[in-house]
């Protein structure tokens, strides 16, 4: 237990300074910015994520990255503690260190999901919480089975459907698991199991009434991005090339072997059953999904499923070479402590010169990994809102103006306006003063695209995102007065 406790402090550490020493990236600044209370829910993801950013904020009285991503970071070592006591009581404490250190060192768990404000952090921690009280409800691996935890099973899938809705590919398929078990499915003729469906369904239903009022606007733009007609059959190896990336190529083969092997067992070996069930949808969908769909595949949007294999691989693991795992697992580590402190340097320190000056304006990576409070020292007064052309710029912009303490709304002018349009509604700017962000394109299509819709439209000031003294962007602005009509 002590070295498991040294490698989640260690990891936690590791997190703390990345979420201290640097800026949003792109989704993070959007979630700051479009979320100003806290609500039933919201358009991208239900509302847990928001909640603990908004929570953040109002106790603090700030918005630094720490600041709203704590909760993120804490809610990692929770989730690190939760898997070892799974692992340990399933197959033995060694296989619970080597589960938990696996995990420490997958680079979307352990610092994307673990150091970022993102919907993901909430969910592995509400999952992790559900298998717990899963296999206690079942009695796994020989116990008698205690059915007052499927209360605690109900509660903490209800959270998992509030952190972000693919967690509900893990919960349907471990209720097959159970389903398909002849010595789980006895346990579905008592009134418990059903007890904690329904609590689940209770905790969910904030985000049904918000959907409800809203013309299900987060049902329909998550749905829809399975909806497409151009087949590409080779995009499912891409994105389990892409997954293995995530989660890093040797720690993925293995896990899907342990996946295919709890299958073949079948039910008669319960443990590795209902892992290998709860993994298999979110690990196969997004695949499937992409022979068809439109839509970019994310690779991240599996993790849920690969987060239930971790105890399997936690096992395999300790039936190799100690010697060999350990090596792996301290290289595995130290390369990805690197990239986190990398990453705080050169956003502290600024890209060195010969790599900053291999970047025109506009193209740096360093604009995702700083905060745009530089465009600040231009920012026009008299102005009742801004108004960008994208989400992820509005983000960024909303992101930057709150840091520094303005609180001038940002809204969307576009097709895909997401949360901002239920935070400041364009229709709710008519006849008032707007700064339009002309980009993306350029300042004619800006100037053609909205000058109609105000009374006066005309050329304000460029703002600029500076880092440590180096022009990253020119965002070129127009001040449109009187609002007439939405644009």
């Amino acid at each position: 237990m002590n070295a498991t406790l040294l490698v989640v402090l260690i990891a936690l550490g590791f997190r703390l300074i990345l979420a201290w020493g640097s800026g949003l990236g792109m989704d993070e600044s959007y979630m700051v910015a479009a979320s100003s209370h806290f609500a039933a829910s919201y358009f991208d993801h239900p509302l847990a994520s928001w909640w603990l950013e908004l929570g953040a904020r109002h106790v603090f009285g700030s918005a630094v990255p720490i600041v709203v991503r704590l909760p993120f970071v804490l809610l990692s070592g929770v989730s690190s503690w939760l898997l070892y006591l799974i692992t340990r009581r399933l197959f033995g404490a060694k296989a619970g260190f080597w589960a938990v250190a696996a995990y420490s060192i997958a680079p979307v768990f352990s610092l994307a999901f673990g150091s970022w404000v993102l919907p993901d952090g909430p969910l592995n921690a509400a999952l992790l919480a559900f298998l717990y009280a899963l296999i206690r409800a079942l009695g796994l691996p020989e116990e008698q089975p205690a059915p007052r935890w499927w209360l605690a099973a109900g509660l903490f899938a209800g959270l998992a459907m509030l952190s972000k809705y693919n967690g509900a590919l893990v919960l349907v398929g471990a209720a097959l698991g159970v389903l398909l078990d002849p010595a789980g499915r006895k346990q579905l003729a008592k009134p418990w199991p059903w007890l904690g469906v329904l609590l689940a369904l209770i905790l969910f239903l904030p985000v049904i009434i918000w959907n409800a009022h809203h013309h299900w606007a987060s049902f329909d733009y998550q749905g829809g991005r399975a909806t497409g007609l151009r087949l590409r059959p080779l995009m499912p190896f891409s994105v389990w090339g892409g997954e293995a990336l995530y989660v890093l190529p040797w720690l993925w083969a293995p896990m899907i072997w342990v996946m295919i092997r709890g299958f073949a067992a079948g039910p008669a070996q319960r443990v590795s059953w209902l892992l290998a069930c709860a993994s298999i949808i979110p690990v196969m969908l997004f695949s499937i999904v992409g022979l068809w769909s439109q839509t970019h595949i994310l690779f991240h949007w599996a993790a849920p499923g690969y987060l239930m294999l971790f105890p399997l691989l936690g096992e395999w693991a300790t039936r190799r070479s100690g010697k060999l795992i350990g090596w792996v697992a301290g290289l595995s580590g130290g390369l990805l402590a690197f990239a986190a402190l990398l990453i705080v340097a050169l956003v502290q320190f600024g890209l060195p010169p010969v790599l900053a000056n291999a970047f025109k304006p506009g193209k740096s990576p360093m604009l995702q990994a700083v905060d745009w409070t530089s465009i600040t020292k231009t920012f026009p007064a008299g102005v009742d809102a801004v108004a960008a052309q994208k989400w992820f710029d509005a983000g960024k912009i909303g992101y930057a103006l709150r840091r520094k303490g303005i609180a001038t709304p940002v809204t969307v002018f576009g097709a895909k306006p997401h949360q901002f349009a239920f935070t400041t509604p364009p229709a709710s700017l008519i006849g008032k003063t707007v700064l339009v962000i002309a980009m993306p394109g350029s300042t004619t299509q800006t100037w053609n695209r909205f000058a109609p819709d105000f009374a006066s439209f005309k050329p304000g000031p460029v703002l600029t995102v500076q880092d440590h003294g180096r022009v990253l962007l020119a965002i070129p602005t127009f001040i449109g007065t009187g609002l007439k009509r939405v644009p």
